[in-house]
């Protein structure tokens, strides 16, 4: 394979992507390429190609924006291209140990990448039988982030940035090894001197003396991503507009049918309102679940303490339930929870689906081992893990679900305790 031209592995969108940067454009005008033309790869002296750093870091914003929510840092992804790869896409090296090559500019194994797709729902980009495919930059940037993204919470525990580096290259159970520690400092070296970066890429600004308007980045990045109608489907939506706090919040902030934005924080992270949050729980229990089986409620008090309410979570919480890939095809193929699919990881950014997902995993911990579960066990083993229901380890997290859950109940009425406490999954019917 060769790329003598960026065209050569980036589509048409891609393309647009990548000339929609600042820094890029710059960068390529400077050097003579126009819109009008293929534009060149660079080449080192030995005529291998490569990718500028200006090139790498618009990659990785296109990947990180684009599929991953910008909850990885971008940094590191560039940090660590250069260590494997210094950024050239051919490269290629053998790993004796599992008797496979890693490839491009991340260096992926070609398994990795297939367990990714299969089993963690990373299935943008399709390589079986094509393992060459790992050669294009964005498609090696993509696996290479989905693989930090795991390791991030490897085992189920939030990891630390030292551990994710020196994991990735050599393993989870090498991370805490002492001959992965020089790939570590190194990392340290190469992170801090890597360019600063002056321009989002989500930025609208026009290229100087570039006549050709800007476009968007995709379809699911950038601007479209802010508004409500990109991620839920129609029928929910219609079902939204019809919540009594819903409509009033929403016609009082001037939204218009078919583009409803999402609120903002500071730094422009979509985020739902309390009236919202509420509403998509009453919808979802109200639609997929028996009378009593699950109360809003404690659905939204799960939300604010697993995502404070962002559409995307945090950190390695996945969507605003915090529910990840593979609980929730679990839940969708062996429990028969239907109403919503789940065929890759981007499914849970949509709220109603890491809602429904989240009150199917409720119903069956309820009943965790066969035995009828208290409340309190239940929202531990929901933030914890059901095997590591303890008062030192999640006794905090039902803390603060009782704190969470007084804001969706009448104060006047009852007291946190007597909320929190009260029954919130009914036994009687469960789902199966």
């Amino acid at each position: 394979m060769s790329f003598k031209y960026w065209e050569d592995c980036l589509g048409e969108k891609d393309m647009e992507a990548m000339w929609m940067d600042p820094e890029v454009s710059n960068e390529w005008i400077e050097a003579g390429e126009d819109r009008g033309n293929n534009v060149h790869m660079s080449r080192d002296p030995d005529g291998q190609a490569y990718l500028t750093q200006t090139e790498m870091r618009a990659v990785v914003d296109i990947i990180v924006c684009r599929h991953f929510m910008s909850q990885i840092d971008q940094e590191m992804i560039c940090a660590i291209a250069e260590l494997e790869s210094d950024r050239q896409p051919f490269t290629t090296r053998y790993n004796k140990k599992v008797k496979d090559a890693a490839l491009g500019i991340m260096q992926i194994l070609p398994k990795t990448a297939e367990w990714l797709v299969s089993e963690m729902g990373y299935g943008e980009y399709e390589i079986k039988g094509d393992p060459t495919m790992l050669y294009r930059p964005l498609i090696s940037v993509y696996f290479g982030a989905a693989y930090l993204k795991w390791l991030s919470n490897f085992e189920g525990k939030e990891r630390n940035e030292e551990f994710v580096v020196r994991a990735y290259r050599f393993g989870p159970k090498k991370a805490a090894h002492k001959s992965t520690l020089d790939y570590w400092q190194r990392y340290l070296s190469v992170k801090q001197n890597l360019p600063t970066r002056r321009k989002n890429i989500d930025s609208h600004s026009s290229v100087p003396n570039d006549p050709t308007p800007v476009v968007s980045v995709t379809q699911k990045t950038g601007d479209a991503w802010k508004y409500w109608d990109s991620r839920a489907s129609p029928e929910d939506m219609e079902d939204l507009w019809k919540h009594s706090n819903v409509l009033k919040e929403w016609v009082k902030s001037g939204e218009k049918r078919g583009k409803v934005q999402f609120s903002l924080d500071a730094e422009e992270r979509p985020y739902l309102s309390r009236h919202e949050l509420k509403a998509v729980a009453e919808i979802i229990v109200s639609k997929h679940f028996s009378a009593g089986e699950i109360k809003p409620a404690a659905l939204c008090a799960l939300a604010e303490v697993s995502s404070m309410r962002f559409v995307n979570g945090v950190g390695t919480c996945t969507g605003i339930m915090g529910i990840d890939y593979l609980k929730a095809l679990w839940l969708h193929k062996d429990l028969g929870y239907k109403a919503y699919s789940v065929e890759s990881v981007e499914d849970l950014y949509n709220p109603f689906v890491s809602m429904y997902f989240a009150a199917a995993y409720l119903v069956w911990l309820s009943q965790y081992e066969g035995r009828e579960r208290t409340p309190q066990f239940v929202v531990q083993a929901y933030l914890g893990g059901p095997e590591n229901v303890n008062l030192q380890l999640t006794g905090p997290l039902w803390l603060k679900f009782e704190e969470a859950i007084s804001d969706y109940h009448d104060r006047k009425r009852s007291s946190r305790r007597e909320i929190a406490s009260s029954r919130f999954i009914s036994l009687d019917d469960v789902r199966t």
